[in-house]
């Protein structure tokens, strides 16, 4: 089964990251991240620091699903849980999903993974 590929004029792209990576556009949220071709969408996504809702992991629980707005991807496992009406509509898992061109996200729930360092453990016993 060959991997769907979605395209769209609605959004002109962005300027291509200069590592060769593709843009990853998250409407929802307005932020965005460099994916390369050997990482999922969720990957790039926590490499960069955003982190998209996500459960399983394999394409199988759909938390992580959202819309793809513009752009091509291909799926790493060969039947994501999504059905052809769902996948014809351009409905994406990107925790199974790489990037094949720059790509814009529709429907996202991404946050900031908080930089700050946790407060360290106590050493010792309390007292």
């Amino acid at each position: 089964m060959a991997s769907p590929a979605f395209t769209t004029q609605d959004h002109p792209p962005p300027a291509p990251p200069e590592d060769g990576s593709h843009a990853v556009v998250l409407l929802t949220s307005g932020w965005s991240y460099p994916a390369r071709a050997d990482e999922t969408l969720l990957q790039a996504g926590l490499r960069a620091g955003i982190r998209l809702a996500s459960s399983c992991r394999n394409g199988t629980c759909r938390a992580c699903i959202c819309h793809l707005d513009a752009g091509e991807i291909a799926y790493i496992v060969e039947r994501p849980g999504l059905s052809r009406d769902e996948i014809d509509e351009g409905w994406i898992l990107p925790c199974v999903a790489q990037a094949r061109g720059d790509v814009t996200l529709a429907g996202d729930s991404a946050e900031r993974v908080t930089s700050t360092a946790s407060r360290p453990l106590p050493l010792g016993p309390r007292r």
